[in-house]
């Protein structure tokens, strides 16, 4: 369904991915581990089309989406929810949603997803009318991930989603993106620091270095593996 062909970025003269490649089937959940600056978001922000890369390929469904504007990779149904969750601060709740929407051409498709994003994430219900930017971490991380939702995805990008949250709602948020691929059968790509939740989380998992793609296993196997365990997992 996804498939990233030894692809390099870069920032400037700085380097951030070496040729990279991963692949994400339909209806599974990817993990992409590795230490802070490994390049994880930079390849989350190049699949989406937010960062050209300097060489290699994005295919989505058979298609390359390389040179493809944020928008349009959007409308074939790639979204990314992106680190720092991306909301409207200064819009409620149920505007925010309306926004990730914005794509959406049907209203009783759009009313089904609203239903959907609620029933994930009954607390948003209650806060529809608050908004966004009153909302706690995890509230917000909530919100993004329903945002994201909003735009019927084929394939969603997560990246970081546990970040600054409580040991409680980083389990919240994963089973919540477990239900996800679950009953909407949506691919996942997840790029998360917390390897032990991610690798637990995923059907396969990439581990991240230096820009480098240097193992791809299951997540068990990534689990097992003695020198994640050691490197990420304090094993």
């Amino acid at each position: 369904m996804l498939k990233v062909n030894n692809v390099s970025a870069s920032y400037g003269k700085a380097v951030a991915l070496k040729n990279a490649s991963l692949k994400v089937e339909k209806g599974e959940i990817v993990a992409v581990i590795g230490a802070n600056g490994a390049g994880k978001t930079t390849l989350l922000r190049v699949i989406s089309g937010l960062l050209k890369p300097d060489n290699g390929e994005v295919i989505l469904d058979g298609v390359s989406i390389v040179g493809k504007e944020p928008f349009e990779i959007a409308s074939l149904g790639l979204i990314h929810v992106p680190e720092g969750r991306g909301l409207f601060s200064e819009m409620t709740v149920k505007e925010n949603l309306e926004m990730g929407a914005y794509l959406q051409k049907d209203d009783a498709e759009l009313k089904n997803s609203l239903q959907f994003v609620y029933s994930l994430f009954p607390i948003l219900k209650e806060r529809e009318n608050q908004l966004a930017g009153t909302l706690s971490g995890g509230e917000q991380q909530m919100l993004a991930i329903a945002k994201g939702l909003m735009g019927v995805p084929k394939v969603l990008l997560l990246d970081e989603p546990s970040l600054g949250l409580s040991p409680l709602m980083v389990a919240r948020i994963f089973n919540a993106i477990k239900e996800i691929n679950r009953e909407k059968g949506i691919s996942i790509l997840i790029a998360e620091q917390n390897a032990y939740m991610a690798l637990n989380l995923s059907h396969r998992a990439y581990l991240l270095e230096n820009g480098v793609t240097v193992i791809e296993d299951s997540g068990k196997g990534l689990l097992a593996n003695n020198y994640v365990k050691r490197a990420y997992l304090g094993i």
